[in-house]
């Protein structure tokens, strides 16, 4: 049987570093073999590309440039990582994934979805996440949470309004595919939070093993 490959999404501050630890004690709570894994990064190569992507630097970074850096990572992500780990029948938990492109490249530097679309069937063929979470909170919001915690990448120091388009995108890829795409409310509390989250992966669990029982 092969695994299944969960991701998550938000823009800025919405706490996926927490979240993502408590999918994995659930994962591991739940007897489920996985991985975990990040976006861009995943592997040296994916890791090293992941660096010039976010370093702070004078040179104006061209986003066909920033998306194609983009892909590449990610190609070698699947290839290395997500793939073998998948068809050995293990869970791939990844902090972003293709999503992100749309929502950071396709909206947030408004170079609409056409490209990302051929890149994606290019490096990916058919394979999607099976479950998406999106972690929303407000921009202004999820700004104030990551000023706080550490010295911005070359993408938090982007303006509001970029931040908007991301958030928007987001919830519009949720809106028109609510069956992988499940939006949680991370600007309640962390318990509120982490209890919706339990919620969306027992329910993806049941219907995992009913899959199995049907087959």
């Amino acid at each position: 049987m092969r695994g299944r490959f969960i991701t998550i999404e938000g823009t800025e501050g919405v706490g996926k570093t927490t979240n993502i630890d408590y999918i994995k004690q659930w994962l591991d709570d739940n007897g489920i073999s996985f991985v975990n894994t990040r976006e861009p990064g995943g592997t040296p190569l994916a890791e090293e590309i992941r660096e010039v992507l976010l370093s702070n630097r004078e040179e104006q970074v061209c986003s066909k440039a920033e998306l194609l850096m983009m892909f590449a990572g990610r190609a070698q992500h699947i290839d290395q990582v997500i793939e073998p780990q998948l068809a050995m029948g293990n869970w791939v938990l990844c902090d972003r994934f293709t999503d992100a492109t749309y929502a950071y490249q396709g909206a947030g530097r408004e170079m609409g979805n056409a490209l990302i679309e051929s890149l994606e069937t290019m490096v990916q063929g058919s394979m999607r996440p099976d479950l998406t979470l999106v972690l929303d909170v407000p921009v202004e919001l999820g700004l104030e949470r990551a000023g706080k915690r550490s010295e911005p990448d070359r993408f938090e120091l982007e303006k509001t309004d970029f931040f908007n388009r991301v958030r928007q995108a987001y919830l519009s890829m949720a809106e028109k595919s609510p069956e992988r795409y499940k939006v949680i409310d991370a600007s309640n509390s962390l318990v509120q939070v982490q209890q919706q989250i339990s919620l969306v992966l027992c329910n993806f669990l049941n219907k995992h093993q009913d899959e199995i029982s049907s087959q």
